[in-house]
């Protein structure tokens, strides 16, 4: 029993080195989404931002 436990907790501190590798370079992705020009919103999809439909 004591050896699964320490096999288990010894993958899991090998994901937890892998996790941190990887996660700087999601952050840049998520820093370049598109903004709208007027408000600075985030724009989801393709359509345009509420603020250039005229509506407040």
């Amino acid at each position: 029993m004591v050896k699964i436990v320490s096999l288990f907790l010894i993958a899991m501190a090998v994901l937890a080195l892998f996790g941190r590798l990887r996660v700087p370079g999601l952050g840049k992705g998520k820093a370049s989404a598109q903004r709208c020009r007027n408000c600075g919103r985030p724009l989801i999809g393709k359509s345009d931002c509420d603020c250039s439909k005229g509506a407040a």
